[in-house]
């Protein structure tokens, strides 16, 4: 046979793997300290699983997609390329309209989440998605999510979100800022 195996081998023990394993009974939560998180409406859990260091730039507006405080605070340290983080959050929750420099991958875990975006015209549309269903967000377009699940108000449901890069970077739009400077909700790392 003429094949032969070209990519690196690595033999990690089980103690290095089990540095890679998250539980979400033990993940740490956050609000995330976006600019939205105090908005009512906006409010949500944000768990950081995979990745999701620190940005090289945290001031103007952007920040880490899942907050200063959580970018900091990933279950499992690693930069290869990709993050990934869970929302958790009640029916009509979700955050304002924002952007990121790299996609992002939104996957339905538990409810209904409704994944939106600004078309070619200015105007919102969106697509629901059921358990395991996902939208792809390619870089640059300004985009939301909310938990739309009918049923008891007070039931979280999961939404997870996978983002390329290994410190992504996310803004919200300037109509956002403004709804969140107005509301008196803008948290002291954005305030001028």
């Amino acid at each position: 046979m003429a094949y032969k195996e070209t990519l690196p081998r690595k033999r990690p023990s089980r103690k290095q793997m089990m540095k890679r394993v998250a539980r979400f009974k033990k993940l740490k939560g956050s609000d995330g300290g976006l600019p939205d998180s105090k908005m009512p409406g906006c409010e949500r859990i944000l768990y950081n699983v995979i990745g999701f260091q620190p940005p090289k730039v945290e001031k103007g507006g952007k920040q880490s997609p899942v907050g200063i405080e959580l970018a900091r605070m990933s279950a499992i340290k690693i930069s290869e390329g990709f993050n990934l983080a869970y929302c958790k959050a009640k029916p009509g929750k979700g955050p304002m309209l924002h952007n990121h420099d790299t996609n992002e991958t939104f996957i339905c875990m538990t409810g209904t989440w409704r994944a939106s975006w600004l078309n070619a015209k200015g105007k919102l549309e969106h697509v629901d998605l059921k358990p395991l269903d996902l939208v792809s967000f390619p870089p640059g377009v300004i985009r939301r999510f909310q938990n739309v699940t009918k049923g008891p108000k007070n039931k979280d449901s999961i939404l997870m979100v996978v983002i390329a890069g290994n410190a992504p970077s996310s803004e919200f739009t300037v109509d956002s800022m403004k709804k969140i400077e107005r509301a008196g909700f803008m948290p002291k790392a954005h305030r001028a």
